[in-house]
């Protein structure tokens, strides 16, 4: 597939040079280094997928239907003021673009919101991976204490049958079970309607075999990502979310943001001295749109991130060329609209 993708680049390109180009066309030697960058491309990162299957929660219209309902529900918090949408608001690319996100009674939370785009695809969900499905992420800030405050499953399920446009809702989805408003259905629905929110971008279609999507200093830019070694992380459809890494590995991260709060990442969680400082690494698809950046929103400026993270990633100190070379490549991440 990805010879195809490179003979179909190179037979366009050379119909544009036969045909002088548009306005404003990479030159000849661009074009050539462009197709040995799209090559090179392939290597490292695939295109992203159009929706993220789970054999065990297979999609329907009518549960993707449910799901996105249920998501922008304010009712499912104890108090009625928030919902999933409230931090993963999907007019602004799955984010809202805060440091740390209040709850259900203003209490602000430690860690940053990550994007619920794409989110489906990453190995595990939160910043320390402990939920491995978005299905089970999904139930999680739900009963949080400081995120939507519900007692336990058992209330919130009480809380959707007592909203009476669900009944017939959850009946249509779930038609062989006679009860069939529970927690498990109530997730379930909720992450089959996040795997439908991939967002494909102008990467995509140059990862398919048009070298003409990206501009040359796009191209350039990825090539400085790669050589960088930003793909130590950042690889795949999703440009990270695939593991877990230790973060960082040089230097102090609260000397460089400011950041008071010491997070031992999935250490929070085990309590295991090995696992400290372990986060996963988020997916770079939209990061134009997802600011403030790392897992407690100190840095709001992306060129910041990037240089953070390759010096305490990368022990790697870029050039300000270098710096917004990935950066130009990183907008060619942001969904098509």
């Amino acid at each position: 597939m990805r010879t195809i993708n490179y003979l179909t680049a190179i037979l366009a390109l050379a119909l544009l040079a036969s045909c002088g180009g548009p306005k404003g066309a990479d030159t000849s030697k661009q074009n050539e280094e462009k197709l040995a960058l799209l090559e090179k491309a392939n290597m490292y990162f695939e295109v992203l997928p159009t929706v993220a299957e789970n054999p065990e929660n297979p999609i329907t219209d009518a549960k993707v239907a449910l799901g996105k309902k249920l998501f922008l529900e304010p009712r499912l918090s104890s108090n009625g003021t928030i919902s999933c949408n409230s931090c993963h608001n999907l007019e602004t690319f799955g984010v809202d673009n805060l440091p740390t996100s209040p709850g259900d009674d203003g209490t602000i939370g430690t860690r940053n919101s990550p994007t619920v785009f794409n989110a489906a695809l990453h190995l595990s969900q939160f910043w320390d991976g402990r939920a491995a499905t978005i299905e089970e992420q999904a139930g999680m800030p739900i009963t949080n204490p400081v995120e939507m405050m519900m007692v336990d499953e058992n209330a919130v399920v009480e809380r959707v049958k007592s909203l009476t446009e669900y009944a017939p809702l959850f009946a249509e989805v779930y038609p062989e079970e006679s009860d069939p408003i529970t927690f498990k259905n109530i997730t379930f629905a909720i992450g089959a309607f996040e795997r439908t929110l991939m967002t494909p971008s102008r990467f995509d279609d140059f990862l398919a075999g048009n070298a003409e999507a990206l501009s040359y200093e796009e191209a350039k830019g990825m090539e400085t990502f790669i050589n960088s070694g930003c793909i130590a992380c950042h690889r795949g459809a999703l440009l990270g979310g695939g593991e877990l890494q230790k973060f960082p590995l040089f230097g102090s991260y609260e000397a460089k943001t400011g950041s008071t709060a010491i997070d031992k990442g999935k250490f929070e969680v085990t309590k295991n001295e090995a696992d400290a400082f372990l986060f996963k690494p988020q997916s770079l698809r939209n990061v134009e749109k997802t600011a403030p950046y790392f897992h407690d929103g100190k840095v709001a400026e992306l060129e910041t991130a990037v240089q953070i993270m390759s010096e305490l990633s990368l022990n790697k100190t870029l050039t300000e060329e270098e710096t917004n070379s990935i950066v130009t490549f990183l907008k060619s991440l942001t969904m098509k609209q």
